[in-house]
């Protein structure tokens, strides 16, 4: 029946296929499932497809579907890229307004767009939503708004509404125990940078063309690179509100709006130059010298024969021992030695006393990750570090292990080369047992001939900016570095 009103109050003759074919930003078939190649996700009734279409009919209209790169959340909208014939990149929960943000200055001639729920919006993702328009992101943020959790079962939400019944709220929301609806819109809209902030809905014809029209002005300002929007959009939610599309629909009317009111709050596009934030790539030498590391030591690698073609060491034990330290000294000289080099930590609530360990890889080669699954190297200070990480090590790996604390081994162990050192009795012989790590990496130095007992004092005496300290540690360093000569 609208088509045949149309046709007739245009007096034009266009196939009925034409006018209800999908934006060319939609791909043909979505193919999440087989059984489902041309409906999506959502649930019946649900704005979220509206909105989608929307934004696809503007990505299309605006020629803008090759600079398109769409930003997903975690919540009902994280199917997303089934559907949009774009760039995509999903983000962790709450954190879409952060990923844009890399997205946006990485790629600073895209339209980025990102698209939140109101718990991923307005619960975990607060602070990253409001520092993003804080700082005027170029990007278009939509923040769906269905006052409720809709992905998870229907909890209470930052939106949902005074006495509105959840699963978590069954009595209704209360002001003495939830506190008042959070105004996401009013409160982005006090904010200096954002150029377009709206509130708008998806339930109504004359909603949805008003909505319309503001979306093709925020999507053109992010195209004039205008800075940053945020729309919100308010989405009804049969399932969860336990009501049929049409009383949803209603509802959004006769209650929502009351809180959520609908309209523009502020509108400065016009008013405002392009926000260009250029893309600059720094030579390698420039970045070196900016943060103080001399050209000569950090580019040119010294003569080095390395024990592995890339060398894969974890340290690990109690938070404490100086595990992480260990580690990072030695990223830090084979750093100095010329090598590629990536120092990763791991480590508990508990830095101190808790477990803790970290990944070195260093390498003539680039490297592709700091991971180490399996340590070619592999420093235990403590027994449940050995036992964890010492079955890993390869056939030709290295094992140096605290015998202090560690008074058996695992019997699965693959390399023959496993050494125990009293790592914390000689420390405490030397006046410290905080020495026990410096002992260790002495002995690592010369295990497996990386540096001379020299290079080794240099580079740990440029580590230290305390001289007490470096001079503290180095009849540490030789005692442990003779050891693995005797």
């Amino acid at each position: 029946m609208l088509y045949n009103t149309l046709v007739v109050l245009l007096d034009i003759d266009i196939p009925m296929s034409q006018i209800l074919q999908k934006p060319a930003s939609f791909f043909e078939n979505f193919d999440r499932k087989p059984s489902q190649q041309n409906t999506t996700h959502y649930c019946p009734g649900c704005g979220h497809g509206i909105l989608n279409k929307l934004i696809a009919e503007t990505i299309s209209d605006l020629d803008i579907q090759d600079q398109t790169i769409f930003v997903g959340p975690v919540g009902c909208g994280v199917f997303y890229y089934y559907y949009f014939d774009v760039a995509s990149v999903s983000s962790p929960h709450g954190r879409a307004s952060a990923v844009g943000t890399g997205v946006s200055r990485s790629n600073p001639d895209a339209v980025t767009i990102v698209y939140q729920g109101d718990g991923d919006l307005a619960a975990i993702g607060t602070s990253n939503a409001l520092h993003a328009a804080n700082r005027g992101e170029n990007m278009i943020v939509f923040f769906v708004n269905n006052n409720i959790y809709g992905m998870t079962g229907g909890q209470l939400a930052p939106t949902t509404l005074i006495n509105q019944k959840t699963t978590t709220s069954p009595y209704g929301r209360s002001l003495r125990n939830d506190g008042p609806p959070l105004h996401m819109t009013e409160l982005i809209s006090q904010l200096e940078a954002p150029v377009l902030v709206a509130r708008v809905a998806m339930n109504s014809p004359k909603n949805i063309m008003q909505a319309r029209k503001i979306i093709r002005r925020g999507m053109q300002a992010q195209k004039d690179r205008k800075g940053y929007v945020f729309i919100e959009v308010l989405s009804q939610c049969p399932t969860n509100w336990r009501k049929a599309p049409i009383d949803a629909c209603k509802w959004i009317d006769e209650v929502v709006t009351k809180t959520f009111p609908l309209g523009v709050q502020k509108d400065i596009v016009d008013e405002v130059e392009p926000m260009i934030r250029e893309l600059k790539h720094p030579e390698f030498h420039e970045i070196a010298h900016a943060v103080g590391l001399d050209k000569s030591e950090t580019l040119e690698t010294k003569e080095c024969a390395l024990p592995y073609p890339e060398i894969r060491l974890k340290s690990a034990g109690f938070g404490g021992q100086g595990v992480l330290s260990l580690g990072l000294i030695f990223s830090f000289a084979t750093m100095k030695k010329g090598l590629h080099t990536t120092w990763l930590p791991s480590y508990g609530p508990e830095m101190r006393g808790g477990v803790a360990n970290c990944s070195v890889v260093a390498s003539l080669e680039k490297i592709g990750t700091p991971v180490v699954d399996t340590p070619n190297i592999l420093v235990a200070m403590n027994k449940p570090s050995m036992f964890r990480f010492a079955p890993q090590v390869p056939q030709d790996g290295l094992i140096i292990y605290n015998s202090t604390m560690i008074d058996e081994i695992p019997s699965d162990i693959q390399t023959p080369n496993v050494f125990a050192l009293d790592a914390g009795n000689i420390a405490a012989e030397l006046g410290n047992p905080k020495f026990a790590n410096s002992v260790v990496l002495g002995f690592l130095a010369a295990k497996t001939r990386l540096f001379t007992l020299d290079e080794l004092k240099n580079y740990v005496r440029a580590y230290f900016a305390n001289d007490k300290i470096f001079e503290a540690n180095v009849p540490a360093l030789e005692r442990g570095f003779a050891m693995a000569q005797e």
